[in-house]
């Protein structure tokens, strides 16, 4: 089946890659100047064409694209509900092309968190923008796929009339995410970190809605009740992370580089860490807190979206409310001070991956939706977890 995968912020080559492994795959991607359209090289090569960087053109790109090779394209998912996913929903309608949204994170509520500063400014009329350009999407596209059970509610609340999916695109590949076979102080001499001290990790990029600044402040908290404490952090916008770490205090104790490849280095960064900290004012499912449980590393997440369906206290790891910095220092204490509670914790953890979030299973179902005639619908459902 020829599948055509429509992305306009960039997406992980772990989703490009697992689509490759199923369909005769071929993106169409928006130039993302100074960054990459794919966040790694795929292996193999994918065919990609790639359009302008101005939104208003690549979603025309999209349109002529689409128009241009409907008669070789079998499926079309596009990433998200903006003006990419608008044209490309018209698009399938005109062409006959059975197209779907896939939807990986809550737009607007990311844009809401603008207003908290930071870098990125926020404008009412923007917002504006892309909550008309939600409904709209919601009115001219069919069929949506989301990862979790609160996206389902974020489309349903747009007016989405077609069926929504619930897949965790992706998954997590528990072959490559797993515990470490050595000790971390091994693994963490290997790769150049600090032996003594507890490493706390923190891979999210830099934005507005990952909350890094209250994490920062618990960190400064931890450290001022005599703890020795180390946080590494990992993505493309660590020298900005850096600078608020140095607002905080704290940035002699923290290790920051660019992101690592996420199947050769990052099961590593988990397995010597001692707590994973997911700290977020919105988030649609959080893959990364699923990673780190398979690796075995207990998990202190924000209780807010789709972390909610996953880290669940006192069950599958521990949470805390959106932006309470005493609450998460008291909870990120609570990990390393009970090593046999975060081990019961982390085991349950891992044993939800397993069942609900593996990789096979997430484009097992993909696969078999996409195979689905187009008058029969879209429907799929995640099994519930034991």
């Amino acid at each position: 089946m020829s599948l055509c995968f429509v992305v306009e912020s960039g997406t992980d080559v772990r989703l490009v890659e697992g689509l490759a492994e199923r369909f005769e795959l071929e993106i169409i991607a928006r130039r993302i100047a100074g960054g990459v359209e794919i966040s790694q090289s795929p292996s193999p090569p994918v065919k990609i064409s790639v359009g302008p960087s101005s939104r208003l053109k690549f979603a025309l790109f999209v349109w002529r694209y689409l128009r241009a090779h409907r008669q070789q394209i079998d499926r079309v998912i596009v990433q998200g509900y903006g003006l990419a996913a608008l044209t490309a929903n018209l698009a399938g309608r005109v062409s006959r092309i059975p197209t779907a949204m896939i939807v990986c994170s809550p737009i607007e509520a990311y844009y809401r968190c603008r207003k908290t500063g930071g870098s990125k400014t926020f404008r009412r009329r923007e917002l504006f923008a892309l909550e008309v350009l939600a409904r709209l999407n919601a009115l001219v596209g069919r069929d949506y796929i989301v990862l979790s059970e609160y996206l389902r509610g974020v489309v349903n609340g747009h007016g989405a009339r077609g069926s929504v999916a619930v897949i965790p695109v992706y998954g997590i590949d528990t072959s490559v995410f797993v515990p470490a076979s050595e000790s971390k102080a091994s693994i963490r001499a290997r790769l150049g970190l600090p032996t003594t001290g507890a490493l706390i990790l923190f891979n999210s990029r830099v934005s507005p809605e990952k909350d890094s600044e209250t994490l920062l402040a618990a960190m400064r908290a931890l450290i001022d009740q005599g703890r020795e404490l180390w946080l590494l952090h990992r993505s493309g916008g660590y020298r900005e992370f850096m600078k608020d770490a140095s607002r905080f205090g704290v940035h002699e104790r923290v290790v920051a580089t660019d992101a690592v490849h996420p199947h050769e280095q990052l099961p590593l960064d988990y397995q010597c860490a001692d707590v994973f900290v997911q700290a977020s004012r919105e988030e649609g499912l959080g893959f990364a807190p699923l990673e780190a449980l398979g690796c075995g590393t207990p998990v202190v997440a924000a209780a807010v979206g789709g972390l909610l369906e996953t880290i669940r206290d006192p069950d599958t790891g521990w949470s805390y409310p959106v932006g309470d910095v005493e609450s998460l220092a008291r909870a990120i204490a609570a990990v390393l001070d009970n090593p046999a509670e975060a081990a019961r914790r982390t085991f349950a953890g891992k044993e939800m991956v397993a069942a609900r979030y593996d990789r096979r299973i997430a484009f097992d179902q993909l696969e078999k939706l996409m195979l689905v005639p187009e008058r029969a619908g879209m429907k799929a459902e995640l099994v519930e977890a034991p």
